[in-house]
């Protein structure tokens, strides 16, 4: 089909301001990156549970669990990171204009990812918070064996061994998850997030 023939009907539909009301909670996208092993899916995870005991509509969305589904044709080269990113922020957009929170886990190693993964979501909704741990400590917990692998040239490109990791800049937030709890991260992240979603006419 020709892009001629797209007409959109944005203008035609509820606006989010709608949902919201509906939902009596603001969306927002939360983004954590961070190295493989940093914490970012148990903090993810921990804080998801929260909001929704605080009965927010949460979703959460994982790298590993967006590979074996929506982005399971692609692969780790750079054009596929790239649409990686691209389709998870496209998704992002959608929940949140629908004024659902998302908590995003996903490594997206370079300034460039996160970058358009803002652009997509929107500037106004996009929450970059770093969790971030050092690499010595993001081995130690190595429970998928996956920075072994990575030293013994099994998996080429692995971030933060073969593949860098662009520390990021201008952040929400930065959670030091190398000597805090499980609990005292989570508190940090409830802190920081609950007045940007707590409903306001």
């Amino acid at each position: 089909m020709s892009a001629n023939n797209i007409t959109p009907v944005f203008d035609k539909m509820l606006m989010q301001s709608d949902k919201e009301q509906l939902l009596s909670q603001h969306g927002a996208c939360f983004w954590f990156t961070g190295l493989s092993g940093s914490g970012k899916s148990t903090l993810a995870i921990q804080l998801e549970q929260e909001l929704h005991k605080k009965n927010y509509l949460v979703k959460l969305l994982d790298g590993d669990n967006i590979r074996t589904g929506l982005n399971n044709n692609l692969g780790f080269s750079e054009p596929d990171r790239n649409e990686n990113i691209r389709r998870i922020a496209e998704v992002n957009k959608l929940f949140v204009e629908t004024g659902i929170v998302t908590i995003n886990s996903f490594i997206s190693p370079t300034s460039k990812l996160r970058e358009m993964a803002r652009e997509i979501i929107g500037k106004n909704r996009f929450y970059l918070i770093y969790i971030n741990s050092t690499l010595e400590t993001c081995e130690s917990r190595d429970v998928k064996g996956l920075y072994k692998k990575a030293r013994n040239g099994q998996i080429p490109e692995f971030t933060g061994i073969s593949a860098p990791f662009e520390k990021p800049e201008n952040v929400f937030l930065e959670i030091d998850t190398t000597q805090k709890s499980i609990q005292e991260c989570t508190n940090e992240l409830l802190y920081n997030i609950l007045p940007l979603i707590e409903y306001k006419k």
